[in-house]
């Protein structure tokens, strides 16, 4: 089954990351350019994860796991190979108001991670809901060469134009004449 793709507003969202080693440092990275609401639970941390949890102003409680510790979070990230553990929680979750993403375990996922590109406001997102994540990032590292440099810049100035121009047919066109002509330059 296919995933819906959704973009997610995190703001005002608790995150909990199960985990310190490689693979919660990659989730880490990607997460951390939208929130710093997240707290890490693990016992052991890579020096890499540390770094990062330290360089975000993130928290840390460094022990194991133990039921009840998804309590008030909204998403939780199993970023661990231990499939008892991302069995556990999946199903301490059912019934709550907790989405969780089990990693390379789409049994125990509500959703899964994309490979993405963030340029300011853009983001675009590439997902074979879980069929192959190498062809997903060399997707994404292929349709990164193709996204202008100055893509942040000229979001920002269309923004401040849908902002004070009024609404309706004529905005819409003039600011769909602006993107084609960038694109076209």
């Amino acid at each position: 089954m296919a995933y819906f793709p959704m973009f997610y507003n995190l703001e005002n969202k608790k995150i909990l990351v199960v985990g310190g080693g490689n693979i919660a440092t990659q989730k880490l990275e990607k997460i951390v350019q939208f929130t710093k609401d997240i707290t890490v639970i693990a016992k052991e941390l890579s020096h890499e994860c540390y770094n990062l949890i330290k360089n975000n102003c993130l928290n840390i409680y460094q022990r194991e796991y133990k039921e009840g510790d998804i309590d008030n979070f909204d998403i939780v990230i199993v970023a661990t190979d231990n499939f008892k553990i991302q069995e556990s929680i999946y199903q301490e979750s059912r019934g709550k108001a907790i989405l969780v993403n089990s990693v390379d375990n789409t049994k125990y996922c509500d959703f899964i991670f994309p490979s993405f590109i963030k340029r300011g406001d853009l983001t675009v997102a590439i997902s074979t809901s879980g069929a192959s994540p190498a062809f997903a990032k060399h997707f994404r590292r292929k349709l990164e060469q193709n996204i202008p440099q100055d893509i942040d810049t000229f979001l920002k100035e269309l923004k401040s134009l849908r902002e004070n121009m009024p609404k309706g047919k004529e905005r819409m066109e003039y600011l769909d004449n602006l993107v084609e002509e960038y694109f076209n330059k």
